[in-house]
């Protein structure tokens, strides 16, 4: 699989085409790198699994709060369920994009992924929710695992982070970032890339759309 900024729709066919079997792509406040509708069609119809990560700003400890967390979630729930339809059970990963150290996970990290789990039980309304996943080092995955904060947890390409070599060789993720890249698909298109796998022993919360 891949994760990447970049809308999908007109090489989604040749992804396919290429061995991929599915993309990554954005929610956030950032309309020009976020998932569409006939995006996330195309994607569906040419046979790939589609994932979703919520990423804006949390490249440090201040961005992380329970209102933030809140905010977040009921921004990203409503985009998965009126823009794109994502189906309830899959997930919405959030993002953690740094090394974040044992305090700033026990204390702001924490209380921000509370803020997601309380507004997505919010919007939900007593029905099926979305799955909440972190995105993020190591050790942010593992003890937001362990406080069943989040349910799945997709591994930062970043080895040095805080416990991720660890956390890898444990195979505990449900989805691995791997090194930036560049490929060439068939279309002639030039993609910029991270590369990504699922793990086979877990559930990962991708998901595909129901295409005429």
């Amino acid at each position: 699989g891949l994760d990447t900024p970049t809308e999908l729709t007109r090489h989604a066919q040749a992804l396919r085409a290429q061995g991929y079997d599915f993309a990554m792509r954005y929610y956030s406040h950032n309309a020009a790198k976020n998932l569409s509708l006939g995006e996330a069609r195309a994607l569906s119809a040419a046979g790939l699994l589609v994932g979703a990560v919520w990423e804006t700003a949390g490249t440090h400890a201040g961005f992380f709060t329970r209102a933030q967390g809140a905010a977040d979630g009921a921004a990203a729930y409503q985009m998965a369920h009126s823009a794109i339809g994502q189906p309830a059970g899959s997930a919405i990963y959030f993002a953690v994009d740094y090394d974040a150290t044992e305090a700033d996970i026990a204390g702001p990290v924490c209380e921000y992924f509370e803020g997601v789990n309380a507004a997505f039980a919010a919007a939900a309304g007593g029905q099926a929710a979305y799955t909440v996943g972190v995105s993020g080092s190591g050790l942010c995955c593992d003890t937001l695992v362990d406080k069943r904060l989040a349910a799945l947890a997709w591994l930062s390409q970043s080895t040095g982070f805080a416990g991720s070599k660890a956390f890898a060789q444990g195979a505990r993720y449900n989805l691995v970032q791997y090194l930036p890249t560049t490929v060439t698909l068939s279309d002639g298109a030039e993609l910029q890339i991270d590369s990504d796998a699922t793990n086979p022993d877990q559930a990962h919360g991708l998901f595909r759309l129901v295409t005429e």
